[in-house]
């Protein structure tokens, strides 16, 4: 047994790669539901309500899985929320964050009984209660507040410090709080703040909170009383030699905080949910030394995993089947054609082509970011339950590329 694949076999992946080809996301149903379980025990007892945040990976048999379990959505298009009803997910525990809600992404989701808008800007406030009173509805809303936080996390996907594009300025949220309050078509039901993702220190979280519980505070002195807090997600997981906080002294550190506040408690974890649930086979085409560096030029691509060439992120990759032979540096590339197009950087392994490798912590941030980029078809997806392998979605056809396109008249 290669241990290092757990909680994946060996010789089922070998008979997922033979069977439905590479690249090729694999998924653990299992390791879905631990990881779901483990945010809803740590709340046990308290008024909560953990909203997987779809972007991370919106496969259906995924919020499937997720729905089942008693899920809400942390949703930021029509498109997420269309996929979470189409897989069983009700609207009523659906959050709608997004800074750019467009008004039939509004009205569609007012139509659907959508459970809170997190309000982004004043003019999204003004926006919705226009909507909602057209539709003689009242609209339930919360708004997100930027704390000015540092998460201390990558740029790219740091969200509440003042320079970045997301949610209202702390100094401004009793205003806006006031201004929701006084129009008529909206139900002010919540707070929100979300600082990033892939935090692996509690202390960010703790801070934010504090400005946030404080502004809490101040509302309920003005007779704003909210229903429930929700503090986002961003925990994050273990690539390489990151250690991330368990989830139960996470939720600890914010019960400590909240007090005997009797504000439901609503979290939007996505790549602490589905991150080391997934894992990407690919196979290898060619091995090419060289003077400088030693390329092993695999069938998946930046297109298929964005991570890398992204934000230089690292993932492990680990031969199925190990070879007893000496190992190599090798730059683990594919074959799309951008410098950019690597899987992972000086990885000292023994390789030889035709080989499988296994991509790990795959599950978030995979899939969903994947694109046609050198009009590749993406990858094939399985997902693992009670020890049968279970396809999910089928790999793309190369003329469904073009479908949806049309030549020039004659």
């Amino acid at each position: 047994m290669n241990a290092a694949l757990l909680p994946f076999d060996a010789a089922t992946l070998v008979m997922i790669a033979d069977q439905y080809g590479t690249p090729c996301y694999v998924y653990d149903a299992e390791t879905l539901a631990r990881n779901y379980r483990a945010f809803d025990d740590a709340l046990h007892g308290k008024p909560h309500q953990i909203c997987y945040a779809v972007k991370a990976n919106p496969s259906l048999a995924i919020l499937q899985l997720f729905a089942g379990f008693g899920a809400g959505f942390d949703i930021v298009s029509m498109g997420e929320l269309q996929r979470v009803l189409a897989a069983g997910g009700k609207a009523s525990q659906i959050v709608f964050s997004g800074v750019g809600k467009r008004e039939d992404e509004i009205v569609f989701a007012l139509q659907q009984g959508i459970g809170c808008f997190n309000v982004e800007s004043e003019p999204e406030l003004y926006r919705i209660n226009r909507l909602a009173a057209d539709l003689g509805l009242r609209a339930p809303i919360s708004l997100r507040v930027n704390p000015d936080v540092d998460a201390g996390t990558h740029p790219y996907i740091s969200t509440g410090l003042k320079e970045n594009k997301f949610g209202i300025p702390h100094e401004d949220a009793l205003r806006l709080y006031r201004l929701a309050a006084s129009l008529p078509s909206l139900e002010t039901i919540g707070i929100d703040c979300h600082i990033g993702s892939q935090l692996t220190e509690i202390t960010p979280f703790v801070d934010a909170l504090d400005r946030i519980l404080r502004l809490v505070d101040a509302l309920a002195d003005e007779g704003i009383v909210l229903r429930h807090l929700d503090l986002g997600g961003g925990l994050g997981i273990r690539y390489h030699e990151e250690t991330p906080p368990p989830v139960v002294n996470y939720v600890a550190a914010i019960q400590q905080k909240l007090g005997q506040r009797s504000l439901t408690l609503l979290l939007e974890p996505g790549r602490a949910l589905v991150g080391n649930a997934g894992i990407l086979l690919t196979r290898v085409e060619y091995l090419k030394p060289g003077l400088e560096k030693n390329f092993a030029i695999v069938d998946a691509a930046m297109n298929d995993l964005m991570r890398p060439a992204l934000y230089e992120a690292w993932h492990a990759i680990v031969p199925v089947h190990p070879r007893d032979a000496v190992p190599v540096v090798w730059q683990v590339v594919g074959p799309v054609c951008e410098t950019g197009d690597f899987l992972g950087h000086d990885r000292q392994l023994a390789l030889a082509e035709g080989d499988l490798l296994a991509i790990k912590s795959a599950g978030a941030y995979g899939m969903s970011m994947s694109s046609n980029y050198n009009s590749r078809p993406r990858a094939a997806e399985v997902m693992l339950r009670d020890g049968e392998v279970v396809p999910i979605r089928q790999r793309e056809q190369i003329h469904a590329l073009w479908r949806d396109e049309r030549l020039l008249p004659d």
